[in-house]
């Protein structure tokens, strides 16, 4: 079994990414599965081209993406990811599409694929604040995630989703923001892919993720 873990670069004014510091910190193997790790640009277009060259290239069993989500107390694991790209910042390259579609054929939207839900509660076990997120914006998050998807579908028998994680602390100093120790995001993002691993040829669990916002 190999996963194929994607981060990163900073983007919009940051000089770090919380997604990429907790990337090089990772094991390259848990519970004997493999993991491959692959920074992304914050870039449309691009970050799916090299995305999909590594998925032919290591011909991955799982796809899981993270992604920075400025403003957020908790690991967010992310339900759907939506065809369309739609931004009030440039990416790192200076594009700024409007009402884009990702994909001219692919579906409306696709859902994560991973044991959401179980990731989310074994978390939670562990004393960090975790829960389902049922949007995963429109910028260049949302847009990997739908390519994971599209690419697990076109290539076949691989699952693939999305987890969003806060700030780190000295991102927020001169910011009235909440944050997250790496050492936790570490550990929660271990936790989420041993749940992978052990949820691989079963279903998710049946409790409520829901919302009201």
């Amino acid at each position: 079994m190999k996963i194929l873990l994607t981060a990163f670069d900073p983007f919009a004014d940051e000089k770090i990414n919380p997604t990429l510091e907790v990337l090089k910190k990772i094991e390259d193997n848990i519970l004997n599965v493999q993991l491959i790790k692959l920074e992304l640009p914050t870039v449309f277009g691009k970050s799916s081209k090299i995305l999909e060259e590594k998925i032919k290239e290591v011909k991955p069993d799982v796809i899981l993406s993270l992604g920075q989500a400025g403003g957020r107390s908790k690991i967010t694991v992310e339900r759907i990811a939506i065809n369309v790209d739609d931004v009030n910042i440039k990416d790192n390259e200076g594009n700024k599409p409007i009402d884009q579609k990702i994909r001219n054929d692919g579906e409306n939207a696709y859902f994560s694929t991973l044991p959401i839900k179980a990731i989310v509660e074994e978390i939670k076990k562990a004393g960090i604040p975790a829960e389902i997120s049922n949007t995963a914006g429109t910028f260049v998050c949302n847009h990997i995630m739908y390519e994971d998807l599209y690419f697990a579908e076109k290539y076949g028998n691989i699952k693939a989703g999305f987890i969003h994680i806060p700030f780190l602390p000295e991102q927020v100093i001169d910011k009235d923001m909440p944050s997250m120790n790496i050492s936790d995001i570490k550990k929660s993002l271990e936790i989420a892919i041993a749940t992978i691993i052990k949820y691989s040829n079963k279903d998710d669990l049946k409790i409520s993720g829901g919302s009201t916002h």
